[in-house]
């Protein structure tokens, strides 16, 4: 029997629902919307009624991602905040096979990924930082996590065919040494006035042009006092 071109069959949520599932499955590479379509018993016609291409697909997918292990918690500490929305994000991207490229390409294609980035930019708000350079430094938190995620999603997958990489570094560790040398390099290239330092300021901070190496100088006395 053929497939029924009925896009009242299922709902917009349904067609996210299935696509998730067919992500785990198959993988990014094959999951098309005919493919989709077929999973549906529907006609590949009937999905284009909620979303007009693919890409638009995949956006909706990405957020659901990203979405589905819920927001931070504010505590008196933002860089507390910004680790646990990055772990958060990781762990939400490590849940679904290929989460980290669905995220990825949506990004660079400008279509989704606010909630990814919206997650980091919350934490790192709570900073007092202004909001141009908020969404700066989440952008940038962001493109760390994409492409540490992506790298254990790659290794996860040549793992299962039997290649398995030696002295591979602890991921959870190496996800968490990044991230502290980022709020690390952020609080480096901000100063930070003194009446402003406490947790309860509610005044936002502005952009302090520094030279390069005195971010980095900041970066190698963090690494040096962990020795």
């Amino acid at each position: 029997m053929a497939p029924i071109d009925n896009p009242r069959r299922h709902t917009r949520d349904d067609v996210a629902r299935a696509a998730l599932r067919l992500l785990d499955d198959v993988g990014l590479p094959d999951l098309t919307m005919r493919r989709l379509a077929a999973d549906l018993d529907v006609q590949p016609s009937a999905l284009y009624h909620h979303f007009p291409n693919k890409q638009t697909l995949l956006a909706e997918v990405a957020d659901r991602i990203v979405t589905a292990r819920g927001g931070v918690e504010a505590s008196d500490d933002w860089t507390t905040d910004v680790r646990a929305a990055a772990a958060v994000l990781r762990d939400s991207l490590l849940a679904y096979r290929d989460g980290a490229e669905v995220v990825a390409s949506t990004l660079s294609m400008g279509l989704g990924a606010e909630a990814a980035r919206d997650l980091l930019a919350d934490a790192i708000a709570r900073g007092g930082f202004d909001a141009d350079t908020t969404r700066r430094a989440a952008t940038a938190l962001l493109h760390f996590v994409l492409g540490h995620v992506s790298h254990e999603q790659q290794r996860l997958q040549f793992d299962s065919l039997g290649v398995v990489a030696t002295d591979v570094d602890d991921d959870a560790g190496a996800f968490a040494f990044g991230v502290d040398l980022f709020v690390t390099g952020l609080k480096g290239a901000y100063r930070i006035p003194a009446e402003k330092a406490g947790p309860a300021r509610t005044s936002q901070l502005s952009w302090v042009d520094v030279e390069t190496a005195e971010s980095l100088d900041a970066l190698i006395e963090e690494i040096k006092g962990d020795r």
